[in-house]
């Protein structure tokens, strides 16, 4: 049976998740581990082109007032806290607590305004407080990015619907090791679960937002 070219399969997936009132910026796991070439976590030649777009969407969201957030992952020296995700995947050694591969970039360092989230697993709201605090400051609608999309970023955004928040992926902050997770990770995104946007649309609806 002939297989049908993959737009046309897609076709029943058309929703469209309006950009909210009250939005924040989330930048999951943008550290030293994705962006270092020698890095077993390498997100790909695409890492350091993320890491600047979000530093400048970020200083742009700041300028208007948008809540700026970051996480990143923290283990015990045995990974116990990690549970069976640290048993699946060893490379997360490399964020054991005090490990220069967890910390974050000059470039991309948090302001003393921003939160932190810090994370055992992929999703920034399991086992965090991610959620009360974007309740506590009204937020309706997320803009995410950061490393990697196949990864912490797709499953961040999938927990960004499921609590009740509007997710909007921005393609140009986020990156992956290889272009084809990264692509079709994007694609689903857009087809089931999130709005994904360019750097340049972000850059618009918080111009909107702020006027």
């Amino acid at each position: 049976m002939a297989v049908e070219p993959l737009a046309e399969n897609y076709l029943a997936f058309d929703g469209h998740l309006p950009f909210g009132k009250a939005p924040a910026l989330l930048l999951v796991d943008m550290v030293v581990a994705y962006i270092d070439p020698d890095a077993p976590l390498y997100a790909g030649p695409g890492a350091t082109a993320a890491v600047a777009e979000a530093a400048a969407l970020a200083d742009m969201a700041r300028g208007a007032g948008i809540p700026v957030l970051f996480t990143n992952v923290s283990y015990r020296a045995d990974g116990r806290d990690g549970g069976l995700f640290y048993r699946k995947l060893p490379v997360l050694r490399a964020f054991v607590a005090g490990s220069a591969s967890a910390g974050f970039p000059p470039e991309l360092t948090p302001h003393p305004d921003d939160i932190i989230v810090t994370k055992n697993y992929a999703s920034a709201f399991f086992g965090t407080s991610l959620a009360a605090t974007l309740n506590a400051m009204r937020i309706d609608t997320v803009l995410i990015g950061g490393f990697s999309t196949s990864g912490c970023v797709r499953a961040t955004a999938l927990d960004t619907l499921q609590h009740g928040f509007a997710p909007f992926v921005v393609r140009d902050i986020c990156a992956d090791r290889h272009p084809a997770p990264h692509e079709a990770n994007l694609f689903d995104l857009q087809a089931k679960y999130a709005e994904v946007i360019s750097a340049d649309d972000a850059r618009q609806l918080i111009r909107d937002r702020a006027r």
